[in-house]
């Protein structure tokens, strides 16, 4: 059961980080970013480069562990950046704007995923182990290095980021677009660059999640769907554009996919995690964010 319960913190950690994204990306423009396994593909194969050359430049040992996952960070958060040229920007100020943002982000998946077929081929790329291969027992079962250093990179992250938008006053900015985009644009915060300014930051949380989940699986052109797919469930069990709720849903779905792949088989995982989603919509329509914002009043 230890050994489950393990499994569960990672898997929520690493999807975590993507629906946190996309709820960002939600409740501070209004829209619902499709391109985010894009973006997630992005940082695998920037940080997949990065370690090809470091292996050149003879970087070894810690500097290329943090290498890997700035650089992985890095290159998702540039693509969310073109993403936004593309998709927000021109779109911003015109009728329909989730809709036709919601088309454009969904074309530049399946452009992208072409895309990187085409510059990187179909084989899988492997990323050097960036927490060792050493493990920690734990009674009768155990913690990987691998998994203990993706529950605390994770959620170290996370926390820093709530932390820049409580006490900075770019995240201030963003703050009061989730609360009250309307509002915050009457009293001065520019849409555009604080939009932008998520876009990246919602991006570099999707970077670190692809690269920690490529210590797992691979890099490959369609290794950002399967992340994609779980953040969006998770994102609407916990209630787009909350926080608290996302993180309540990435602990619950992270605990029922490993129950499942454990107990029954891996191959129902989707049909278990699209059943929650619809219950949780059925009986709390706002998602497990509504319903602790109702536990708060």
């Amino acid at each position: 059961m230890i050994e489950v319960l393990i499994s569960a913190a990672v898997l929520a950690s690493m999807y975590g980080l993507v629906a946190i994204g996309i709820s960002f990306t939600w409740a501070s423009i209004g829209m619902l970013n499709l391109a985010q396994g894009f973006i997630f593909t992005a940082g695998g194969y920037t940080a997949w480069l990065f370690a090809q050359y470091a292996e050149v430049w003879g970087i070894t040992g810690p500097a290329l562990s943090v290498g890997v996952l700035i650089l992985g960070m890095g290159g998702s958060a540039i693509a969310g950046l073109l993403v936004g040229s593309v998709a927000f920007l021109p779109l911003q100020d015109r009728a329909n704007f989730r809709t036709r943002s919601l088309i454009a982000t969904l074309a530049i998946s399946l452009i992208g995923t072409q895309l990187w077929l085409i510059f990187f081929g179909p084989q899988n790329k492997p990323l050097p182990p960036v927490f060792g291969e050493g493990r920690i027992e734990i009674g009768a079962g155990g913690i990987s290095y691998q998994q203990l250093g993706t529950i605390i990179v994770a959620s170290g992250m996370l926390a820093a980021v709530i932390f820049w938008m409580r006490s900075s006053r770019h995240g201030l900015q963003m703050r009061a677009m989730m609360m009250n985009p309307l509002g915050a644009a009457v009293v001065g915060v520019s849409v555009r660059t604080t939009g932008m300014r998520v876009l990246a930051i919602s991006g570099a949380l999707t970077g670190l999640s692809s690269v920690l989940l490529a210590q797992i699986f691979f890099v490959s052109p369609t290794s950002g769907t399967q992340p994609l797919v779980t953040g969006l469930i998770i994102s609407l069990a916990g209630g787009l554009g909350s926080i608290p709720g996302t993180v309540a849903a990435a602990g619950l779905i992270g605990l029922a996919e490993a129950l499942t792949a454990r107990y029954l088989q891996q191959s129902l995982v989707p049909f278990v995690l699209f059943g929650i989603v619809v219950l949780i919509l059925i009986f709390r329509p706002r998602g497990l964010g509504g319903l602790l914002e109702d536990v708060r009043e």
